[in-house]
């Protein structure tokens, strides 16, 4: 007879299922679509190119045995180093806050949308100042897809923050506000992240539209849940970011001493020495879902409700010991990594009945989920 797992302490095999989503995201070699379709065409160019030259130079290297015992020990060296560089800085909150681009503003940002009774004339003043979020929307208000929306004889460009608002609506500036926040603490322009970053976007936004789905069928707070949702990715999102900043600026400072030493086969060695994924994505497991609320924590919103549901989910050693709000976010996860490593053809359908029976997710909540349309977030 079958013995359940659902709901108790987390077993092995639950925790490994977790872990290899994460492998595969990271280490991974699957490409993945556009996360934005207007931008980082050109990102997605240097990195192809940049991988095609890594793999002519090492291809070159591994015929010549000398050369290829210093690519070894050259880039052994250069990930050691890296390594010990992400180790310090995430060992250090203010370092990894500074990095990261999150700060205290976008937190009550996100805690203000929270309310039933939003005062928009908080909010205006924190969103003008996130001069990359104001972007963001004035590109939704005068987008060609959104114009018609608009008062007619308005075709004209929108600058004016309190006009943007009042086009876009409070509800979706709920639901607009926290992705455009998450995009934002994402690795970007990064050519040695860039398929990364691709697919814990995409994973992100699975877990987040099947986090709405569950809170509307349970009559939850859909915007609270969503929220923290999209916040439950912030540890790993800032771990990516340290590790390819720290990376690009030490192999740089190689590449170039290399260089000016005319040393061909330490250039050599450098050029071919990838980005450490396989490091980072220990790097996430360890420190990815402490930092969720540790980041909180130190820009003094512990007490929160988001920074408890973050604390939830990393202290509590099972399912059935967290509070409805964090079960609902833990559930869009576990379907989220359900549907990613179905999609990579990484999950048996006995596992995909493990993670189920774990999260306790009942029939009709994978009814309810697998009625959603994971590839748009329906917000405008």
């Amino acid at each position: 007879m079958a013995i359940s797992v659902a709901g108790g302490v987390r077993p092995g095999k639950v925790i490994e299922i977790e872990h290899r989503l994460y492998q595969q995201l990271i280490v991974g070699k699957q490409k993945s679509s556009s996360m934005f379709d207007e931008l980082d065409a050109e990102l997605e160019n240097d990195a192809n190119k940049l991988a095609i030259e890594r793999e002519a130079v090492l291809e070159r290297l591994t015929k010549q045995i000398e050369a290829k015992d210093i690519f070894d020990r050259v880039s052994k060296q250069l990930i050691d180093t890296v390594s010990c560089a992400v180790d310090h800085r995430l060992a250090s909150a203010d370092s990894v806050i500074k990095s990261a681009g999150i700060n205290e503003s976008q937190l009550l940002m996100l805690e203000l949308l929270q309310s039933n009774n939003l005062d928009i004339n908080r909010l205006r003043p924190l969103i003008a100042n996130e001069s990359w979020l104001v972007r963001d929307l004035l590109n939704i208000v005068n987008s060609s897809s959104f114009r018609h929306r608009r008062p007619q004889g308005s075709d004209v460009k929108v600058t004016d923050i309190k006009l943007v608002l009042n086009f876009i609506g409070i509800e979706n500036i709920k639901l607009l506000v926290p992705y455009f926040c998450l995009r934002n603490w994402l690795p970007s322009g990064h050519a040695n992240l860039l398929w990364t970053t691709r697919k814990l976007w995409r994973y992100s936004m699975v877990s987040a539209i099947a986090a709405q789905a569950l809170a509307k069928l349970h009559e939850k707070d859909g915007v609270f849940v969503y929220t923290c949702t999209l916040l439950s990715q912030l540890g790993p999102s800032v771990v990516l970011k340290n590790s390819a900043l720290l990376f690009e600026e030490t192999w740089g400072v190689w590449l170039r001493e290399a260089s000016n030493s005319r040393d061909k086969e330490l250039y050599d060695a450098v050029l071919a020495t990838e980005f450490p994924s396989q490091r980072v994505y220990e790097l996430v497991i360890e420190h990815g879902d402490r930092l969720n609320w540790q980041l909180l924590e130190q820009l003094n919103f512990s007490d929160s409700a988001m920074g408890a549901v973050m604390a939830e989910l990393d202290n509590n050693l099972s399912y059935k010991e967290l509070s409805e709000n964090a079960s609902i976010v833990a559930r869009a996860n576990c379907y989220a990594k359900v549907v990613l490593l179905e999609e990579m053809r990484e999950l048996s359908v006995q596992e995909k009945r493990i993670m189920f029976d774990y999260y306790e997710l009942s029939e009709q909540e994978i009814i309810r989920l697998k009625a959603q349309n994971y590839r748009k977030l329906d917000i405008i």
